[in-house]
């Protein structure tokens, strides 16, 4: 019999799902180089490969055998070929922009652990979804939001949660089509650099964020009596801040976000928000090409009284902190660190740490290729963000498993 692919599910999975390989028909013991490819919308490849050696039954289960040396991985890594992708350009992320189709995997196996790929002996394709069947995915131009609504199915109420990104600006979906899948209402919300919305604001309004809240808490699938806010550098900040000034935020998950105003800043009614300072000048050579400026941010927790830090003392909410031990970006664990013993000294606990070892400053779902070096979000120059690639893939694997859990308990 001539080998074959087994994949499971067969056809088609949900990204952030994982997917069982194996390979059938080999002969007993026999060595094979197994690779995975996936283009992203632009047309770059990304790709992992691995050293197998077949069962006495010509059966290889990536479940119980383990990669030998040699390839992007070695050990028991089931999922291995999947978050050990990388990119063939340099420094290039993976991005979807398009949720309603699916990245195409490519899996094939060769002869032999050779330099070069031996003789082809199977192949299979699958598609990594972004949607479950049913889920909707409904734009949003509500007075002055710019975003992107998924819904579960059916009609229940369910609890609603509000995604927000980055210093990156545009409309980001991949993170809310994910977790609707999960059975949150989740709207991607849009900041600057989409549409009508300002290009390069001089300030973030937290007015606009409470449209947002107020435009989900009136929808008729979303389950009062409060929001959750899952939110990504940048993006964390404006959601502690959302928390210490607007009503109806139950829950916030803080994904490497800093705790004090940076690079924008934040205003409500009479009241703003001033960013920390940077100095661009404490930023290290890595090499010729490469900086490090995980110390170019001032300490807010140095000066008494910082005007910068938001005070999250006012909040009511649940906080996770979710950071990452090598984030070169934002010190993010000394942020989260900081920040709770001052809850604490103020006699509150609705705070947790999850904090992750080998893990930088970008943090996506499951299965993401991990993006150690790229364009700084500030300055916009190349910049180490941290992070190594197994304790990586195992870090976006629990933070995942731990946000769904943190906002069925509390929304």
């Amino acid at each position: 019999m001539a080998p074959s692919v087994r994949l499971s599910p067969a056809t088609r999975s949900l990204f952030d799902e994982p997917l069982a390989i194996a390979v059938q028909g080999l002969g007993p013991r026999q060595q094979v180089t197994l690779r995975a490819s996936l283009r992203d919308e632009t047309g770059q490849l990304f790709q992992a490969s691995a050293h197998y050696q077949a069962g006495d039954d010509g059966e290889l289960d990536l479940a119980r055998c383990p990669a030998l040396p040699g390839g992007s991985f070695s050990g028991l890594e089931p999922m291995g070929l999947l978050w050990a992708l990388q990119p063939q350009k340099p420094f290039w992320r993976l991005i979807k922009r398009d949720v309603q189709s699916p990245f195409l995997l490519q899996l094939e196996v060769f002869e032999g652990h050779g330099e070069r790929p031996g003789r082809l002996l199977a192949q299979a394709q699958h598609e990594r979804a972004f949607l479950r069947d049913g889920v909707r995915r409904v734009p949003v131009r509500e007075g002055r939001i710019r975003a992107t609504l998924f819904l579960p199915p059916g009609e229940d109420t369910v609890p609603g949660i509000i995604d927000i990104h980055g210093l990156g600006g545009g409309l980001c979906e991949h993170r809310a089509s994910l977790l609707a899948n999960h059975g949150f209402a989740t709207l991607a919300l849009a900041y600057y650099q989409f549409e009508d919305l300002p290009q390069k604001p001089n300030k973030l309004h937290l007015e606009y964020f409470e449209e947002a809240v107020n435009y989900m808490l009136q929808h008729p699938q979303v389950k009062g009596p409060g929001v959750g806010l899952l939110s990504f550098s940048k993006g964390g900040e404006v959601s502690l801040a959302m928390a210490a000034f607007l009503k109806n935020i139950m829950a916030v998950a803080s994904l490497n976000g800093p705790v004090a105003a940076t690079c924008i800043p934040l205003s409500y009614k009479d009241k703003t928000i001033p960013t920390l300072t940077e100095d661009e000048h404490k930023a290290k050579a890595i090499n010729s090409k490469i900086l490090d400026y995980s110390d170019v941010l001032d300490d807010p927790f140095q000066a008494p009284g910082n005007q910068s830090l938001i005070p999250l003392e006012k909040a009511e909410a649940q906080f996770l902190f979710i950071v990452g031990q090598d984030d070169r970006v934002v010190k993010s664990e000394y942020f989260a660190t900081e920040v709770c013993k001052l809850l604490q000294a103020q006699g509150k606990q609705n705070f947790q740490i999850l904090s992750y070892p080998g893990t930088g400053h970008c943090m996506d779902p499951p299965f993401f290729p991990l993006y150690p070096i790229g364009n700084h979000p500030v300055f916009q120059k190349r910049a180490v963000l941290g992070g190594e690639l197994r304790a990586y893939s195992k870090a976006q694997a629990h933070a995942w498993s731990q946000i769904q859990a943190f906002f069925k308990k509390y929304l």
